[in-house]
């Protein structure tokens, strides 16, 4: 197949049309004149993971709450290894883009006083089924923004050091995109599917996170050069079993325990009561020999019911009809079990290092959102806040800036790897099988959900080799038409997030948060020698560790220092 090359220039590009990358792109038409391309792989108006909606706002500072207690409980939660400063300039933001996304329609709801209606401490409930297509609708009424939906973004351009734009293909016809841009943000989202799932075959896509992420832009930063942090960080949910619906509703909106079998709670027999402790403590409480393990849902009254029944309807419709086939959550207790591991920036600190300016170690490229290192629990609302930073510190960046062009010989070269995946031959391996086989190896020897998301040294060695033959072998992936040569693509670079993964959780010699990263080799918390960050960077195809100190909220950390 034949390729046609199609060249774009632009002022900023936004890789990612999900959460992070449409309010970046709003804040920069409303704040300036410049040219802004948002390069999406499916279609803004259902993309990423606010595609089916969204029932609460998990990161909002209620009254009497500050920005200085939200990063103390994200603190307490991530065990103290995290970016204070990342966090507080996150937190200070909450309000306001929540305040922005009510004025361009998001429904919230209130009291009779007119104050928000809150679900605990830091969430605020919204009817946000409709949330994506409020985002994309500001976007496409914005001036200065073109749209390219449907367009796979694979490579970053480097020219003279620096970031200056993007290779991508269409996902529909045969055409490559050279784009120029004077900056880049990356807003691509977190990895799923790098391990084997709950539900296997054809139901394998039925798990907590966007399927549809991929990792793309942790693989694109890392090809690159790009340093990343805290991947060992995993993010594992806890989700109603089968459905692997959210339980958070659950458990703060109508205040369910944990129980096992026996009707016991358990969860606080098991040290602090943070995310990842709820997990641990289901793992465990299954493991010997008391689960399954519930959320206790028989004691709701029936408008509790009924309010489930509606928010799980507009966030998670299979947990709704699950419910309705049959007795409901106030007559049986809701079971629970624990996802495959996630590698997602949102929820824990796994992603690229940035500052606070969201400025990544690559001059001219910036990422918000779940694909941002450093800054955990920040939810949708924290995304909001990354994109608005980012945006305002590309702004800056390319006062001063050109547009530049890669090499003609490296354009050719581009193609070329395209094209020969595109071959009418024979295949050696095809992208499924590879998928799978990547799957099992994590699962197996990465701490997956077989190993009860327990790791060794000698398993992660298992595990190093054989992501490499897989990413050997991935270079004799044929595909037949442009939408094979995206999934193609989506399998590779899952596997480069793989590599670094791996690379991480050999790393970090201890145990810091159960289950998301539980060490065997290593089975305490050591705050002596590990209250650090693991960073890393490929260079010349090995991937080479480095730790940094920890940076405190009154710190000022920026790359050039």
């Amino acid at each position: 197949m034949s390729l046609e090359e199609k060249h774009l220039e632009t002022d900023i590009l936004i890789i990612g049309g999900g959460t992070a990358g449409c309010f970046a792109a709003i804040t920069i038409a409303e704040n300036s004149k410049a040219s802004v391309i948002i390069a999406e792989k499916a279609n803004i108006k259902r993309s990423g993971c606010l595609a089916a909606g969204v029932n609460a706002l998990n990161a909002y500072i209620v009254k009497g709450q500050t920005p200085e207690t939200y990063l103390e409980y994200v603190k307490r939660d991530a065990a103290g290894v995290l970016r204070e400063d990342l966090v507080y300039t996150t937190a200070q933001r909450l309000n306001q883009v929540t305040r922005k996304m009510e004025m361009l329609g998001l429904v919230i709801q209130k009291d009779e006083h007119g104050e928000y209606v809150s679900r605990g401490t830091r969430n605020i409930k919204i009817n946000g089924e409709n949330i994506k297509p409020i985002l994309a609708d500001a976007v496409m009424n914005s001036p200065g923004i073109t749209v390219i939906n449907r367009i796979n973004i694979i490579d970053y351009i480097v020219k003279d050091g620096k970031i200056a734009g993007a290779y991508g293909f269409s996902v529909d016809s045969s055409v490559v995109y050279i784009i120029s841009a004077k900056a880049v943000i990356c807003a691509t989202g977190g990895a799923a599917g790098l391990y084997r799932p709950n539900n296997p075959g054809f139901s394998r896509h039925k798990m907590w996170y966007s399927p549809f992420n991929t990792g793309a832009g942790y693989a694109m930063g890392i090809r690159a050069g790009a340093e990343m942090t805290t991947f060992e960080m995993r993010f594992i949910a806890l989700r109603c079993k089968d459905t692997i619906a959210p339980t958070g509703t659950i458990a703060q909106g109508v205040g369910a325990p944990q129980i096992n079998s026996q009707g016991e709670e358990y969860e606080q027999q098991y040290g602090s009561m943070s995310t990842a402790n709820r997990l641990y403590s289901t793992v465990m409480e299954n493991k010997e020999g008391r689960g399954p393990c519930f959320l206790k849902t028989t004691a709701i009254t029936a408008r509790q019911e009924d309010e489930l029944y509606k928010a799980y309807l507009n966030m998670a419709p299979a947990q709704t009809l699950r419910w309705l086939e049959r007795k409901g959550p106030a007559v049986e207790n809701v079971e629970i079990e624990g996802t495959e591991p996630y590698i997602v920036g949102g929820h824990t600190a796994s992603g690229y290092w940035v500052d606070t300016k969201r400025a990544t170690t690559l001059a001219g490229l910036y990422a918000a959102g779940d694909v941002a290192g450093g800054s955990p629990q920040k939810y949708v609302t924290g995304c909001f806040a990354e994109g608005e930073i980012a945006a305002f510190s590309a702004l800056e960046y390319i006062r001063d800036k050109n547009n530049l062009w890669p090499e003609p010989d490296e354009i050719y070269s581009i193609i070329g790897s395209l094209e020969q995946m595109l071959r009418p031959e024979p295949a050696f391996y095809a992208t499924e099988d590879i998928e799978d086989a990547m799957q099992k190896i994590m699962d197996d020897y990465a701490g997956g959900i077989s190993s009860g998301y327990a790791f060794n040294y000698q398993k992660l060695q298992i595990a190093k080799a054989r992501i490499e033959e897989l990413l050997g072998m991935s270079k004799q992936i044929r595909a037949g038409n442009m939408y094979q040569l995206l999934q193609a693509y989506e399998v590779i670079d899952r596997l480069y997030v793989c590599k670094v993964l791996i690379r991480h959780l050999e790393a970090r010699q201890e145990t810091r948060w159960h289950s998301f990263q539980e060490n065997t080799d290593y089975p305490a918390r050591k705050d002596t020698d590990w209250l650090k960050y693991v960073n890393s960077r490929l260079i010349n195809g090995e991937v080479e560790i480095v730790f940094r100190d920890l940076v405190k909220k009154d710190e000022s950390y920026e790359h050039q220092d």
